[in-house]
């Protein structure tokens, strides 16, 4: 029984083991969810506003390369580009709630697959 979950977790591209990543793993898990992740898109994604007040850059500033504060509780922010903070997109559980929370702040819902596929393909790209 366990390993058949642990195959179908692998099967669905979900890092199995202790949740720890790469950007890269985390990207083709995503892509293998939806398509390949532009890097155009997802910087167009990260500076607009979906309609709510904030967009991405709101807090994580464009580019996103340096320490930042949060726009209403002023906490200190590190790097969003994983070339410049190597302990970004590390953690799949991490980026995973994370992803969630700041989705919900700018778009009202869950991030898909794509979008998160776009924006780490940008992201990974800054230097």
């Amino acid at each position: 029984m366990c390993k058949k979950l642990l195959l179908a977790f692998s099967l669905l591209g979900f890092s199995v083991a202790v949740l720890s990543a790469t950007p890269q793993d985390l990207l083709k898990g995503y892509e293998s969810q939806s398509a390949k992740g532009s890097p155009s898109r997802g910087e167009q994604f990260f500076n607009v506003k979906h309609g709510k007040e904030w967009s991405c850059a709101s807090c994580h500033e464009n580019p996103p390369n340096h320490d930042t504060k949060h726009i209403v509780t002023g906490k200190v922010i590190k790097p969003l580009s994983p070339n410049v903070n190597p302990d970004r997109f590390t953690d799949q559980a991490k980026v995973e709630k994370w992803f969630k929370r700041n989705c919900n702040d700018v778009l009202g819902r869950e991030c898909t697959a794509q979008e998160k596929a776009d924006v780490l393909s940008w992201l990974m790209t800054i230097k």
